[in-house]
């Protein structure tokens, strides 16, 4: 069974830093395309940045390049999400997701406030 739990949201103020967390457990994910998505209150679920687990290029929405960075452990079999200079607009529930074809697997989410 796919099990994907997210961690490392909370509260920060404007500017600052938050590491969110992917563990993923219940198969072998090299052949998966791995994402975080989030969802602001009264939006739409946003795709934010995805990572092809094998060979590790990377993607990103508009509004976070140059901030966000997205990575993964091997062997770990964790994917993080490193967020720098956020914005009060980055407020939202972070979700990862695990996908291989018409299979998706996500997680429970992880709230982000970025507020003073």
């Amino acid at each position: 069974q796919v099990q994907l739990v997210e961690s490392g949201g909370g509260l920060v103020q404007p500017g600052g830093s938050l590491r969110l967390s992917c563990a993923a457990s219940g198969r072998t994910f090299s052949s998966y395309v791995m994402a975080w998505f989030r969802q602001a209150p009264g939006k739409g679920r946003e795709l934010v940045a995805t990572i092809s687990w094998s060979s590790g290029n990377t993607n990103y929405a508009d509004s976070v390049k140059g901030r966000f960075t997205i990575s993964r452990a091997n062997t770990e079999n964790t994917m993080y999400l490193q967020m720098n200079s956020l914005k009060p607009e980055d407020t939202a529930v972070y979700y990862c997701r695990a996908s291989y074809g018409l299979q998706y697997y996500w997680g429970q989410g992880t709230q982000v406030t970025v507020s003073s």
